[in-house]
């Protein structure tokens, strides 16, 4: 997703790299994105969102702390809009990770189970809960050995970065699963989780759609994906109908 010369320099480096490799939502490509004002303001509207007060059923507490950890740091709050975390993206992991698709119900799941080359996807025997269940475990289990017992969630925030940036080149060795797959599908989630729609438990509050501008489940707004030089006017709407 490209922004005008205007709003890149508007965005904070780490946002900009995120929006950089989003691959998700097309036709939020084509649309511009919002005012500075309108968009600091969705940001601390949903600043009030609270991982605590989900008590997830997937994933155990010892899990849960590492996924509100990697969710504020992969997509952090600025002033441009809200971050993981309070736009409910960690509970949006636990929910999806107890769906069908998650379970590898609609996968293709035999053998052989072989690397192969990036085009040919993923070729493993885990599922993408499964990735995701030992992935954590797997990079808990480094952080121990590595910072004195420490788990991902007690680090700051600059070691909990560099693990990530090394999970994501495949620099770490992880117990049980590549570092690389593991940090490809978590983010995938991440990003998921974010731009959904709210009924998923992500994008609460519309945040992450009315930050880049995106109408939602509006019936007619054809006449505005050509538009580049003015903000859609309209709040988006979920698929429930309400307004954002």
């Amino acid at each position: 997703m490209s922004a005008s010369d205007d709003d890149a320099s508007s965005v904070s480096p780490s946002r900009r790299r995120f929006f950089q490799g989003l691959t998700l939502i097309p036709l939020a490509a084509a649309l511009p994105g919002c005012s500075d004002d309108k968009t600091a303001a969705n940001g601390a509207a949903s600043a009030s969102s609270k991982p605590e007060d989900f008590k997830p059923s997937f994933f155990n507490d010892v899990e849960y702390a590492f996924v509100v950890a990697a969710c504020g740091r992969l997509i952090p709050h600025d002033d441009i809009g809200p971050g993981a975390v309070e736009a409910g993206v960690p509970e949006f992991l636990d929910k999806h990770m107890q769906s069908a698709y998650a379970a590898g119900a609609i996968w293709y799941m035999q053998g052989p189970f072989v690397e192969a080359a990036k085009e040919f996807g993923y070729q493993g025997k885990l599922a993408l809960r499964d990735m995701l269940r030992v992935g954590i475990g797997a990079m808990d289990a480094h952080c121990k050995k590595t910072f004195d017992g420490k788990t991902f969630a007690q680090l700051d925030a600059d070691a909990q970065d560099t693990l990530l940036k090394a999970a994501q080149d495949g620099k770490v060795e992880l117990e049980g699963i590549s570092a690389k797959t593991f940090f490809s599908y978590f983010l995938g989630e991440v990003k998921n989780g974010y731009f959904a729609d709210p009924k998923h438990g992500g994008n609460k509050n519309m945040g992450a759609w009315k930050m880049i501008g995106y109408p939602g489940m509006r019936a007619d707004y054809m006449d505005w994906i050509t538009v580049r030089d003015k903000a859609y006017p309209l709040p988006p709407v979920d698929l429930a109908g309400k307004r954002g």
